[in-house]
């Protein structure tokens, strides 16, 4: 599986939208998490130990929804947040390449797009 990252701008078939405001829930953070981050009150740090937490408790509640992403092809997670800047889009893609290893699947980053 080929795992992408993007800005929302991005409008391939591949899309996956995993934002709080419209995206997949299973794979959204809280907004109490999004604004925390904008207002300064949660550290980088602490944000990813917070979706990593709630990622774990996904995957444990949605199994399905994630064994599906693994099967796709290729997958463009995609958030508000400029390129270049912290977003939890690359933290699910690390998850994912993890995933991967776990399931037998075959990972290829595909960057920024």
């Amino acid at each position: 599986m080929k795992i992408q990252t993007s800005t929302m701008r991005y409008a391939g078939h591949d899309k996956l939208d995993i934002t709080v405001k419209s995206g997949n829930g299973v794979f959204a953070p809280t907004w109490d998490m999004v604004m925390g981050h904008k207002e300064g009150r949660i550290s980088n740090e602490e944000y990813t130990d917070k979706y990593i937490g709630m990622m774990m408790l996904s995957w444990q509640r949605h199994q399905a929804d994630w064994l599906w992403l693994l099967k796709q092809e290729v997958v463009t997670l995609c958030c508000y947040c400029p390129a270049g800047n912290f977003c939890h889009r690359h933290i699910l893609k690390q998850l994912l390449e993890k995933a991967c290893e776990v399931h037998g699947v075959e990972f290829v980053d595909g960057g920024e797009v």
